[in-house]
C-alpha cells in the first residue's frame, strides 16, 4: 500500500490529536484559530469605551431639570421643522401641569402600557434591551425599541426620532444621567408634559383638553386609557379617527389596571362600557387579557 505523502501525515496527526481533545477545549481550539481575532475584538472594545466616555461628557446637564421646566424640547424642535418644509405653520400646544393636577389613574395607565418597572429600574431596563437586540440580530434590523419611560424622555428632551444606534447609545447614557441626578417623580412628571399626543400636541393636559376637552384631573379611566394607548403612534392612532388599534389598546389597559388592583372591578366594567359607546362597538367581555 503506498504511503500517504509528509503533509497528509502530519494533517492526519493533528487531527487525531484534536479529535482526542475533550468537546469544551476543542470549541476554544476552533474560537480562537483566526488570525487576529483577539486584537480586533481588543480595539473594538477599547473604541466603544472611548466613545462612551466622550458622548458621557459630553452630555447636557440634566440637574437643571430638578427645578426647572424646558420651554422647548428636541422633539418639538424638529417637529417644527418638518412642518416648516412641508410648508405648514408649526403648532404647539403644552400647559404644564404636577403630577397632583393629573387623576391618578391616568399617570397609572400610562406607567401599565409604557414602563411596568418604572419603580424597578434605573433608567434602563436590561432584559428588555438584551431582548430586543436578539431580535434585531435575528431580524437583520432594528426592532422594538424596548426603551423604558426615561429613555423616552432622554429622546423627548435631547435627542431626535431616528433609529440609529449612536442614538440609541446616547438615549442610554442620558437615561442613566437622569436616574442619577433627578427623582422618579420628577422623571414621570417631565415625561408627561412633554411626550407627544398628537400633531402639535405635547403634555397630558394638553392632551386632555385637545382630544376629549376636559382637564387631566377630570380624565376618565376610559379616556386614560386612550391617551396612554396613543404613545406608541400618538400622530397616528387618534381618538377622534376611532382607529381599531387605539381600541383594542385602551382596552387592554384597562384590564391590565383592575388586574394590578389600581381601579376596582366597578371601574374596569364601566371604563370598558365607556370605550364600546366611544367606538361604537358591542361591550368589551368583563375580563380583558394583557
Amino acid at each position: 500500500m503506498a504511503s500517504r505523502p509528509p503533509s497528509a501525515r502530519a494533517s492526519s496527526v493533528r487531527t487525531q490529536k484534536t479529535k482526542q481533545l475533550p468537546s469544551s477545549a476543542r470549541r476554544v481550539v476552533g474560537k480562537h484559530s483566526g488570525p487576529g481575532w483577539g486584537r480586533w475584538a481588543l480595539a473594538g472594545w477599547l473604541l466603544l469605551v472611548l466613545w462612551l466616555s466622550v458622548e458621557y461628557a459630553r452630555l447636557p446637564d440634566v440637574s437643571l431639570l430638578r427645578t426647572q421646566n424646558l420651554r422647548t424640547t428636541a422633539l418639538m424642535a424638529q417637529r417644527a421643522e418638518e412642518a416648516r418644509e412641508a410648508g405648514r405653520k408649526p403648532r404647539v400646544r403644552q400647559s404644564w401641569v404636577s403630577l397632583d393636577a393629573v387623576a391618578p389613574h391616568v399617570v397609572d395607565a400610562v406607567l401599565v402600557s409604557e414602563d411596568a418597572r418604572f419603580y424597578q429600574h434605573e433608567g434602563v431596563d436590561w432584559t428588555e434591551v438584551e431582548n430586543a437586540l436578539e431580535q434585531s440580530v435575528r431580524e437583520a434590523r432594528l426592532g422594538r425599541g424596548a426603551s423604558t419611560l426615561t429613555q423616552q424622555l432622554a429622546k423627548n428632551l435631547y435627542l431626535s426620532t431616528d433609529r440609529s444606534l449612536l442614538r440609541k447609545g446616547k438615549e442610554l447614557l442620558l437615561a442613566r444621567r437622569l436616574e442619577t441626578q433627578l427623582s422618579k417623580q420628577r422623571i414621570l412628571a417631565l415625561y408627561l408634559n412633554v411626550v407627544e399626543w398628537g400633531e402639535g400636541v405635547y403634555g397630558i393636559e394638553a392632551a386632555a383638553r385637545e382630544h376629549f376637552g376636559t382637564s387631566a384631573r377630570a380624565l376618565s379611566v376610559a379616556q386614560g386609557a386612550m391617551l396612554a394607548g396613543m404613545l406608541p403612534a400618538p400622530r397616528r392612532w387618534l381618538p377622534a379617527q376611532r382607529p381599531e388599534a387605539l381600541r383594542t389598546r385602551a382596552g387592554v389597559i384597562v384590564g391590565r389596571l383592575e388586574r394590578e388592583g389600581r381601579i376596582s372591578g366597578a371601574q374596569a366594567r364601566e371604563a370598558q362600557a365607556e370605550l364600546s359607546r366611544f367606538f361604537g362597538v358591542p361591550p368589551a367581555p368583563a375580563s380583558v387579557g394583557s
